[in-house]
């Protein structure tokens, strides 16, 4: 790899056309994106293009557009070179430096985890994201760059990404889809030892389609993006990178081919092989398939077998919250693009294939899911956080026939934000005096008791400085919508009154869908007119936010609050900046008061946008949804809604914005503005510090990724490393073991129950007839669920002897407590096996009926 890096530095200086001494580690600082958090860099890009750097954050495209001779007059400079080498120094340093993983695991099986993701929000200089997804995505990679995780990266490098957003006079969205040069992005084409550019190939209905490969840069680690617009190909081929999220149902599937089997089919070309793969949602699913194919060649094992071995290895984590949110693909797709893969390489049928994507693997007319095949073909499967675990577990318990929703083998980890990421100058300066500059690289668990020894004074201070800066981003967006618009440009005077730091500001930012409600504030216009304009205690606020193209009913909501600051006296309070992204989230979230989040509730898997204002002092109101149902409590914010579903009544829409009505108006603005005798707010600040204090370190991607690695990584390679030990032997005897059990499992029953009642116990005896199943091959239990009060039962029962004269029945025997009817307790059996993960691997379940 190192030989490859060196080459992809001098692709760039051929690139750029320079021979400027010095030039090479000033690209080398621009093509890594830890300087995007770390922020040391930033004076070096403002030096060299202080206009260029404040509307594109983009390094590269800075070294792309400057002149050669602007260049090398800095690098001339003795006190701008020192600065470059001197941070290009520490980089390095930081890079071989052992981190938190190094010094806490010094003997663990894991060397390497590939994560796939469709989308990665890593830098506004990267624009292949689209939303959630990616910045999830991009913050944990993040995250595991800075404790030291050997995570690599694996995604799809988009020709156009998402789209970028216009809005007329109207209030109408339009879609702009910008061309991405890869010479003003960071990153680096991929090349062989011989300097050929390292491509792999997929096969596709009729054509081979060759797939380019690129590096990022990001800290410690790497991300490879793979994309197909090249010359070899036929057009209709380069164009499946072209934009994410694009194009019709079959480019969807081109797409998640490339991205799960040439994903897969890269890491082999590099000479990486991964004990753990973790599925940032089903789209890479296909590269359970492509890793299993990898293991049948490593030793001859059949198909079975090898998914066996490696789904041990495999990490699923879901992040949609409704069952219509998985991709799906009709059967005739599926067996268009896979029939030869299924039978040729995999050695199985196509209906064996897609059987691996349905609910019910003998309904042949099912859809191919893709987050069942990556339940199929995983060894754990997560939410992103604790409600959100409740709800997958409920979406997938068709998977687990006759399993209670509780026992579905559903986890979570909560997703958490990268806080280097999206804290201000000025919460940076403040979380460094009281924490440290490494406060990120390590365990968090000091942080909260530092944070609530801060002063008052201190505080607020940070606050002030970074509502200032928020408000000049403001006016500045305002200035320039109105030039670019063609529209009368105010005077300096009038933009520069435009909007006040002291003044409280709300903000609300997200994708615009029905299910996410950014209308709700608007229920009542008046009031919020009259909330808004209030001379004495005015408030402002900050929206934006995207529509899908297709979807109508969330533009309209766009048009509904233009036409609100059009045709009121909102127009002086409330602005809506258009073309979200990644820049324009920064700044609102580092500048402030309140974030407002209004979904529907359980419709938001977890959320981040509230987590991104921790860092910076902002406080959240939100619905019980996602992470503020468990973060939440009256210290640390406001709570919407009754944490409980209804759905999408209209009823219980108006009852909530009557609700938010409210707690603006009687809680959130007059703490905002009740000031003591030195213009503190003392109970804001109060709940400020109990904010940041308690949340920001359990919401961060630092806490998420040392989840993940803890409670799913390690133990994903230790599992991955014994079952494919020997060829995969273990592997091989969980195949025939299940095998086995699902050809006798038909013929168990129960045979007779008797109950025993005392005043204390209930004492069950139960015979059971198990075929020629050996007895330590299944357990026999006593189940009584949630109910009225009681907590969940699951009461293993005692084997006691062979029925005398009788065939293979057996005798169970358990004693519980009388507290609970003995109607409550239900006799089940289970299979149960030391290698073999129940029900997620092996689902058979056999009730008392």
């Amino acid at each position: 790899m190192s030989k490859q890096v060196k080459t992809n530095i001098q692709d760039i200086g051929n690139l750029l056309a320079t021979d400027v001494e010095g030039f090479d580690a000033l690209t080398e600082l621009a093509f890594d994106l830890h300087n995007s958090w770390n922020h040391a860099a930033d004076e070096i890009w403002r030096e060299i293009d202080p206009e260029l750097w404040s509307l594109t954050h983009n390094p590269t495209g800075i070294l792309r557009t400057v002149s050669r001779n602007r260049i090398e007059t800095l690098l001339k400079d003795e006190l701008f070179r020192t600065k470059v080498d001197s941070l290009l120094q520490k980089n390095r340093e930081l890079k071989n430096q052992p981190a938190w993983f190094q010094h806490t695991y010094t003997d663990t099986p894991l060397k390497s985890v590939a994560y796939f993701s469709m989308e990665f929000m890593l830098n506004e200089a990267l624009p292949i994201y689209s939303g959630g997804l990616g910045n999830v995505a991009g913050d944990q990679l993040k995250a595991a760059s800075d404790l030291g995780v050997p995570v690599i990266g694996i995604g799809l490098l988009y020709q156009q990404g998402y789209f970028r957003q216009t809005i007329d006079k109207f209030g109408n969205q339009h879609e702009v889809f910008p061309f991405n040069h890869p010479g003003q992005l960071p990153v680096t084409p991929l090349r062989q030892k011989d300097g050929e550019w390292l491509r792999v190939k997929v096969d596709l209905p009729g054509a081979t389609v060759l797939l380019r490969a690129w590096q990022v840069n990001v800290g410690r680690l790497n991300l490879f993006l793979l994309d197909s617009n090249d010359v070899a190909n036929f057009p209709i081929h380069r164009g499946i990178t072209s934009q994410l999220y694009g194009g019709g149902q079959e480019m969807r599937l081109q797409q998640e081919i490339v991205l799960g089997i040439g994903g897969w089919k890269l890491l082999t070309a590099l000479g990486i092989q991964p004990d753990v793969c973790h599925l940032n949602e089903g789209h890479a699913a296909f590269a359970v398939l492509e890793r299993a194919l990898d293991f049948m060649k490593a030793t001859g094992q059949p198909f079975d077998v090898a998914l066996a071995a490696t789904r041990a290895g495999n990490l699923f984590t879901t992040h949609t919250a409704v069952a219509a949110g998985f991709d799906v693909f009709p059967p005739y797709l599926i067996e268009k693009y896979f029939g030869t893969y299924a039978l040729n390489k995999l050695g199985i049928k196509v209906e064996e294939l897609l059987a691996l994507g349905r609910q019910n693997p003998k309904n042949l007319s099912d859809n191919f899911n893709m987050a069942y095949l990556a339940i199929h073909g995983s060894g754990a499967v997560n939410g992103v956080s604790r409600l959100h675990g409740k709800v997958s577990k409920a979406i997938f318990t068709n998977l687990f026939p006759r399993w209670p929703e509780n026992e579905v083998p559903i986890n979570y980890v909560t997703n958490g934000v990268h806080m280097s990421s999206w804290d201000s100058a000025a919460a940076d300066d403040f979380w460094t005096e009281a924490c440290g500059k490494d406060r990120w690289r390590g365990t968090t668990e000091m942080h909260e008791q530092k944070i609530r020894s801060v002063s008052d004074d201190k505080l607020w201070g940070m606050r002030i400085l970074s509502s200032i800066e928020l408000i000049k981003y403001v006016r500045q967006r305002l200035s320039r919508r109105q030039t670019a618009s063609g529209l009368e440009v105010d005077e300096p005077e009038i933009i520069n009154r435009f909007f006040n730091p002291n003044n409280l500001t709300i903000g609300f930012a997200r994708r615009f869908a029905t299910y996410k409600r950014p209308n709700l504030l608007l229920h009542d216009p008046q009031r919020l007119l009259r909330i808004l304009t209030n001379s004495k205690r005015p408030v402002q606020l900050i929206l934006a936010g995207k529509a899908h193209p297709a979807d109508k009913a969330g533009q309209y909501m766009i048009k509904q609050w233009i036409d609100f600051i059009n045709n009121t006296e909102a127009k002086h309070h409330v602005i809506f900046l258009c073309d979200y992204d990644m820049l324009l989230t920064e700044h609102l979230v580092q500048g402030v008061d309140v974030w407002l989040n209004t979904p529907r509730r359980p419709w938001e898997a977890c959320g981040t946008s509230g987590m991104k204002v921790l860092v910076n002092g902002g406080i959240n109101i939100s619905e019980l949804d996602g992470w503020w149902e468990e973060a939440y409590s009256p210290e640390v914010g406001w709570a919407l809604g009754d944490g409980l579903e209804h759905g999408d009544d209209p009823n219980v829409d108006a009852a909530e914005a009557e609700e938010l009505y409210n707690i603006l108006e009687n809680e959130v603005i007059p703490e905002f503005y009740n000031r003591n005798e030195n213009g503190i707010p003392t109970a804001w600040v109060n709940r400020m510090r109990e904010s940041m204090a308690r949340l920001t370190p359990q919401y961060s991607a630092n806490r998420a990724v040392r989840e993940y690695t803890e409670q799913y990584y390690i133990p994903a390679a230790v599992s991955y490393k014994k079952r494919s030990e020997n060829r995969g032997k273990i592997a091989k005897k969980m195949v025939d073991w299940q095998n086995n059990i699902e050809q006798k499992w038909e013929a168990i029953r129960f045979v007779e129950v008797k109950v025993e009642t005392s005043q204390e116990h209930h004492i069950f005896e139960i015979h059971v007839y198990l075929e020629d199943i050996k007895q330590e091959d299944i357990n026999v239990e006593l189940f009584a669920d949630e109910v009225n009060g009681h907590t969940l039962v699951r009461k293993k029962m005692k084997h006691s002897h062979l029925l005398d004269g009788a065939i293979n029945i057996h005798v169970y025997t358990a004693t519980v407590s009388a507290e609970r009817p003995v109607n409550d307790y239900t006799p089940r059996i289970i299979p149960v096996s030391q290698n073999i993960s129940i029900p997620l691997e092996f689902n058979q379940i056999h009730w008392k009926r």
